[in-house]
C-alpha cells in the first residue's frame, strides 16, 4: 500500500478558495488511481473527485463539479484539489485515496485501499 499525506486545509470564508494536497510514498504513484473524499459530522464519506494515472480522465459528482478540480504531478507524487467558490455545506474532513485497481468505481469509497489521515475543511458564510 502506498502511504498518503494531506494538506492545504484550513478556515476560509464562503466564496473563497483553497487547494489540498496529497503527497504520496513510493516508486509506482503514476499506476494509481487516485479520488478525493470528504466526510462531515454525522455524514457519510461523499466522493468529490477522481483522476486516473495518465491524469487525462477526470471525475466529479455534480455538487462540486465546476468549481473543483483534481490533478496530479507524478514527478512529485503528489495529486492536488483545488477548491473554488467554496459553500458553508463544503465543510468536512477531506480524504485523500489510493487504489492500483481500475475496477472498481470511482465514486465508491471501498474501492480504494490507502488513504490519508484527512485534512478539515471549514468554510464559513
Amino acid at each position: 500500500q502506498v502511504q498518503l499525506v494531506e494538506s492545504g486545509g484550513g478556515l476560509v470564508q464562503a466564496g473563497g478558495s483553497l487547494r489540498l494536497s496529497c503527497a504520496a510514498s513510493g516508486r509506482t504513484f503514476s499506476s494509481y488511481r487516485m479520488g478525493w473524499f470528504r466526510q462531515a459530522p454525522g455524514k457519510e464519506r461523499e466522493f468529490v473527485a477522481g483522476i486516473g494515472g495518465s491524469d487525462i480522465n477526470t471525475y466529479y459528482p455534480d455538487s462540486v463539479k465546476g468549481r473543483f478540480t483534481i490533478s496530479r504531478d507524478n514527478a512529485k507524487n503528489t495529486v492536488y484539489l483545488q477548491m473554488n467558490n467554496l459553500k458553508p455545506e463544503d465543510t468536512a474532513v477531506y480524504y485523500c485515496a489510493a487504489t492500483l485497481s481500475y475496477s472498481g468505481s470511482y465514486y465508491r469509497h471501498t474501492s480504494y485501499d490507502s488513504w490519508g489521515q484527512g485534512t478539515q475543511v471549514t468554510v464559513s458564510s
